[in-house]
């Protein structure tokens, strides 16, 4: 059964902001002949790997609003110069927008489960064509 995971994307202001970021970092790896992965390195190591790696994806929550996410291709350990064992999450680094879903701030990551997660954009037949800041108003009254 697919679970995947929730995440706070501290740093940026939009979807917009994040997938520039994405697409900053494959061009920097590419001009420095690095493998061409999307990798977000986090502390905790989820014990719930197959139901990840079984078409799970990481939900990004943007300013307390769920408005994007990644498929996750893998989940690999690693040991980071300090010493302390790391979780590096590799996502495919194209960004699917979805519908907007108010979240609170949390610490770490969250398991986030299938039912609960929310549609991608493409699939409610319209609505990517509204501006960020309009689908969030209008998610904040209710009427999204």
């Amino acid at each position: 059964m697919t679970v995947h995971i929730l995440k706070l994307c501290v740093g940026v202001d939009s979807a917009d902001d994040l997938e520039r970021w994405i697409e900053h970092r494959q061009t920097q790896k590419a001009l420095s002949g690095e493998a061409p992965e999307h990798i977000h390195t986090t502390r905790m190591f989820p014990k719930r790997r197959d139901e990840i790696l079984d078409g799970g994806s990481l939900y990004w929550v943007i300013k307390g609003m769920v408005l994007a996410r990644q498929p996750i291709l893998d989940l690999r350990q690693t040991v980071g110069e300090d010493g302390i064992s790391r979780c590096q999450i590799v996502m495919e680094p194209k960004l699917v927008r979805t519908e907007t879903l108010p979240r609170r701030a949390f610490q770490g990551w969250r398991y986030f489960n299938v039912e609960d997660a929310p549609r991608d954009l493409g699939e409610l037949g319209g609505g990517e064509d509204l501006p960020e800041a309009f689908r969030r108003e209008l998610a904040e009254l209710g009427l999204l």
